[in-house]
């Protein structure tokens, strides 16, 4: 069996920001430019992801499912502006959910998060 490891921890939140276990790595908590505007906020989000990826030498276009997390949903349409322009059509399965954040800066804070799923091919 392939070893589980673990990158970008906090030990301050208890958190990894990515996870690599098998073929596979996991990403929670994906959030950047957080006050700005709903797509300032996605993007930032991807921008994370973007850096998180790297640690495994992946890119977006390895996300396969994502969780989409908003505080108002009706900028689902913001979100998928945002994904045609970053993921090139390889779009992730995706669901979107909304929520109120427990989050420092209240209802003029955190407008969205992603978590992720991305394959990570074997190394030759």
């Amino acid at each position: 069996m392939d070893e589980i490891v673990r990158k970008d921890v906090s030990e301050e939140w208890a958190h990894s920001g990515i996870v690599k276990a098998g073929d596979y790595c996991f990403l929670s908590y994906c959030v950047g430019n957080v006050g700005g505007t709903v797509e300032q906020q996605v993007n930032g989000a991807f921008d994370e992801m973007e850096r998180r990826l790297k640690l495994f030498g992946l890119t977006l276009e390895n996300v396969v499912q994502m969780d989409c997390l908003f505080r108002d949903a009706w900028n689902i349409p913001v979100m998928e502006k945002v994904i045609k322009e970053r993921f090139h059509g390889k779009y992730p399965v995706r669901k979107s959910i909304q929520t109120e954040f427990a989050h420092v800066g209240g209802e003029n804070g955190l407008q969205f998060q992603a978590d992720a799923v991305a394959y990570c091919p074997k190394q030759k």
